[in-house]
Formats: structure tokens, C-alpha cells, sequence
């Protein structure tokens, strides 16, 4: 999975999840802040990648990234989700917990850990990431 991907996808699986709106996202494996935004409305996902200048959106289980023109598939169960990204055929799991998305990139063979900024609540994020980078 291509490194812009597996943001997209925990900036989706949050929003999805939580029912909160991104501001923005914390990726740990590069230890920097990404423009990613997105937003859903029950089964339903917008976002935008300002890293890439892109847009995701879809209705689950499909997300389609306009930036690599394909889709991302997604099912939900609880706090953890799973799928497959079709521009690199790779699969992956996740797991949401408060302002923390840790995703499990299965082509990668490890665990990649993102920091999530709340719009809504203007939360921070989670363990001062911000100051790290």
C-alpha cells in the first residue's frame, strides 16, 4: 500500500468510525503532520488529501481515491475495520481508539500508527504529536 493510501484510509476509518470530522492526521512512520480532512455521514465519506491535492469519497464499503483512480474497500465492525486497496492489491486491518487510527498494512508486513486531529472538538493531538514533528 502506497504510504499516501494508508493515510487516506485512517483519516476515512476515523470519520467512519467515530462519526467526527478530521482536520488533519499525524503519520509516525514520517513523523509529520498531513493536510488530510474528511467527514461521512453514516456509510457515507468525503475527504480531501492536501498532500496530494485529491479527493476521496464513497459510500461503503467502496472509497474511491481520485488521486491513484482507484478503489479502496472497507468493512467495519465496531472499532476495527478491514479491507483491500486495489491500486497496489494490498490489504490491511485497523483499529480506532479515541484520536489514535494503528493500521496493519499486511503488503508492508507491519503496523503504521496515526494521530488524529478532531475538527469538531478542537482536540489536539494525542500525546502532544504535534510538538514532535
Amino acid at each position: 500500500m502506497f504510504a499516501h493510501t494508508r493515510a487516506v484510509v485512517a483519516a476515512a476509518a476515523h470519520a467512519l468510525i467515530t462519526g467526527r470530522k478530521v482536520a488533519g492526521i499525524f503519520d509516525h512512520s514520517i513523523r509529520r503532520d498531513l493536510k488530510i480532512a474528511a467527514e461521512s455521514r453514516g456509510e457515507q465519506l468525503q475527504g480531501y488529501d492536501g498532500e496530494r491535492a485529491v479527493k476521496f469519497a464513497g459510500t461503503l464499503p467502496e472509497i474511491y481515491d481520485a488521486g491513484n483512480q482507484a478503489f479502496i474497500s472497507m468493512q467495519i465492525d465496531g472499532t476495527k475495520a478491514h479491507g483491500h486497496d486495489r491500486s497496489t492489491a494490498s490489504a490491511y486491518n485497523l483499529q480506532v481508539t479515541d484520536h489514535i487510527v494503528q493500521l496493519y498494512d499486511h503488503a508492508e508486513n507491519a503496523w503504521f500508527t496515526y494521530d488524529v486531529r478532531d475538527a469538531e472538538s478542537g482536540q489536539g493531538y494525542h500525546r502532544g504529536a504535534e510538538t514532535s514533528a
